[in-house]
């Protein structure tokens, strides 16, 4: 059984200087808080940084009062919007810290987190276990193949079930948690935990949690905490030659040796240590920042990101070393009045403050006037920033999410973020006409500080449309323009992101054949089209090339996609953008003189209105939806889901007399549902919804929707 390797640059051994750098950035650990909303992410940063003594007072959520929560709109709603970072030390470890928001309309702030993570830590509830978006951060984890430690939070509270939770990561997450500890007690009667590594028992001073006694294990727990090692043993043997050997042949293993599988398991994704606590009593946070420093990645630890050369389009690999050349990616930007700050992570190299680097999308350069480490809302100045720092720059102009920025001599672009569509919209204008330009600059700077959120100005009516991830995400920004930049708005009803696909297959023949004196437009092209329903397929369209024997030129064919491609977008008579589509061009015809790029680019925008003509479904966003609720209001809750054309997937009760019924709902049903929830449920329930996908709208609704807009 091989043991997964990991990226590990030797320096000269007389190279004291690469040396040092290497052991520097060993000691390093780049990681995020991720989780569902409420599971307790942000009081588990501030113990954090009162524990590793950044802070010197604890902030707490529900005062209003939390480091990381640093907007006057986090505060006043008490959840985690934008993610925040800052840096803290643990046993001689430099850390950076992002605390992300669980809320699904902030989805945008974990996405680009963790794309420059090394780790992360998922924070679960003890009672809920895995909640709906949960899993929507653990996907995007996977999908960023960022290792991570999971931490079970609120063990003192009423039903608390460490090993149900745990078995919750199984089922809902398919992943592979390695409990590393046992809790002693639970509820009101948690006390401590076994670390089943040194088999020793950690309990907690009742009134200073930080006060931790190491003791012997309580002979009660004596032969449950012995199985329990066994299985944790034989869950990481794997992932380590020595213990696995010695495990075989039921000799006795070294916590050492357990300890290295632990760490190469998590590296390659295999397996996920989890631990217990409650974070807002400050027990069990010290064990995990134990295991971020055991097991998380160094950024040595990663393999190196490969980017591409602008210029050439060749491979660029870099050891992510301060002695290459420097690459870093930009994953945020923030407007600020004081000057907009851009964040970016050092990949490879240093930057210096005062220095110009390429951008290689823009083609042009750019000025970092100052450098800084963040902490939350404060900053650190700094002169330099070197491989594997996080760090905000004042100066940057045109650099936005997902940018790369590197040296004119070795440039380099790393590939950027994929963000989700938006799903709804509606309109915005101010209330006096002489704020309308101060409005549009306010606008275009918060779309470019958050790729979730867009803007457009209707050409009918001339008004402009403000799109995102939902109501929440949307009342957010109006808050920002009329709170924070002082100009009263006026806000349309929010109105649903439809989208169209084609009925059925159908095989059309478009003709762009123009003449009026001169040279002439001649295009023919011959498409089928068909709706691309296949399950994960997430193109919007899928374009076949199945041309033979050169009946259209191959210099026409990709002006036939595009004019395909700008057909689908622009939507045809109902505005709405078209999506599953598949188009094989199969044939055409062209003439020598007459045809041209901008001809076929022609025929391309006709062969699709001709296939959608009258063959057009339309297609509203479904959302996945978790409701918990007393037991007694079940009923009430699932007939009024149904009212609204949900369709209820799952019940299952829960301790303390609450029931969780998770479905699928329109989100054209949903305006204002927390309203009626808290009427149904005399103010005891609660809701969280994740986008789904999209599926056909009835036709009665369709047409009525429809008729409204004006469409046939």
């Amino acid at each position: 059984m091989s043991t997964p390797t990991t990226n590990k640059p030797v320096a000269d051994k007389n190279d004291k200087k690469a040396a040092k750098d290497i052991e520097q950035i060993r000691m390093l650990r780049n990681f995020g808080v991720i989780a569902h909303i409420d599971a307790g992410k942000t009081t588990f940063s501030e113990r954090i940084l009162f524990i590793t003594g950044k802070s010197h007072k604890i902030g707490e959520v529900h005062e209003g009062q939390a480091t990381m929560d640093y907007l006057a709109e986090e505060r006043e709603r008490g959840i985690t919007i934008t993610s925040a970072a800052t840096s803290c030390q643990w046993r001689d470890y430099t850390m950076s810290l992002i605390d992300t928001p669980g809320h699904v309309d902030f989805t945008v702030e974990v996405e680009r987190s963790l794309r420059v993570l090394d780790g992360a830590v998922g924070v679960f509830c003890a009672v809920a276990g895995v909640q709906p978006q949960s899993e929507t951060v653990w996907r995007q984890a996977n999908r960023y193949k960022v290792p991570r430690i999971a931490f079970v939070n609120k063990m003192d509270r009423t039903g608390a079930d460490f090993y149900k939770a745990v078995e919750s990561m199984k089922t809902r997450l398919h992943a592979n948690p390695v409990p590393l500890v046992m809790p002693i007690g639970r509820e009101k009667e948690f006390a401590g935990v076994v670390d089943l590594i040194k088999m020793k028992a950690f309990t907690w001073a009742d009134d200073n949690a930080r006060s931790v006694t190491e003791g012997a294990i309580p002979a009660e727990l004596q032969a449950d905490a012995e199985q329990r090692r066994a299985q944790m043993i034989e869950a990481v043997a794997e992932f380590h030659d020595p213990l696995l050997e010695k495990w075989v042949e039921g000799e006795e293993v070294t916590n050492e040796e357990i300890m290295i599988a632990i760490r190469n398991g998590t590296l390659a994704l295999k397996i996920t240590p989890a631990f217990c606590g409650s974070a807002f009593k400050d027990k069990g946070v010290q064990n995990v920042l134990d295991a971020i420093v055991d097991y998380l990645p160094s950024p040595l630890d990663v393999p190196p990101i490969e980017g591409t050369n602008p210029e050439s389009g060749d491979k660029v690999v870099y050891e992510l070393l301060p002695s290459q050349p420097f690459a870093g990616l930009v994953f945020k930007t923030i407007n600020d009045p004081n000057g907009d700050l851009t964040f970016i992570r050092i990949y490879t190299g240093v930057m210096n403050q005062g220095e110009k680097y390429y951008n290689g999308r823009t083609r042009r350069f750019e000025r970092v006037g100052r450098l800084m480490r963040m902490h939350a809302a404060q900053r650190e100045p700094l002169e330099a920033a070197r491989a594997g720092d996080i760090v905000a720059v004042v100066g940057i102009k045109e650099a936005f999410t997902g940018d790369t920025l590197s040296t004119r001599e070795n440039p380099v672009v790393y590939e950027a973020m994929d963000f989700p569509d938006t799903v709804i919209s509606m309109s915005i204008e101010p209330k006096s006409s002489g704020d309308r330009d101060k409005l549009s600059t306010i606008i275009g700077k918060l779309v470019r500080e958050d790729p979730t959120f867009k803007a457009v100005t209707d050409e009918q009516t001339g008004q402009m449309v403000i799109s995102g991830m939902g109501e929440l995400h949307l009342e957010v920004k109006t808050n920002t323009i009329q709170n924070e930049h002082k100009i009263p708005v006026t806000v349309g009803r929010p109105k649903v992101a439809y989208r169209m696909t084609l009925t059925a297959e159908k095989n059309v023949e478009a003709r762009h054949i123009k003449q009026s004196g001169g040279s002439g437009q001649f295009a023919v092209a011959k498409v089928k089209f068909s709706p691309n329903l296949d399950e994960g397929v997430t193109e919007d369209l899928v374009f076949i090339d199945s041309i033979k024997g050169g009946s259209v030129p191959r210099e026409y064919i990709p002006a036939i996609e595009n004019g395909i491609e700008a057909a689908i977008k622009g939507g045809g008579r109902t505005g709405f953008p078209y999506c599953k589509v598949k188009a094989e061009l199969w044939d055409g015809q062209s003439h020598d003189v007459d045809s041209s790029v901008m001809a076929f680019e022609a025929a391309g925008v006709l062969a699709f209105r001709m296939a959608s003509e009258g063959n057009s479904t339309l297609l509203e966003p479904l959302m996945k939806i978790e409701i918990e609720c007393p037991e007694e209001k079940t009923g009430d809750v699932i007939g009024d889901l149904s009212s609204r054309r949900g369709v209820i997937e799952e019940m299952v009760s829960k301790p303390g007399g609450i029931s969780a019924v998770t479905g699928k709902v329109p989100l054209a049903e949903m305006f204002q549902y927390s309203t009626s929830l808290r009427s149904l449920t005399q103010g005891r329930g609660t809701y969280s919804m994740e986008p789904a996908s999209y599926e056909a709208v009835p036709p009665n609704i369709a047409a009525k929707i429809l008729e409204d807009l004006g469409g046939k």
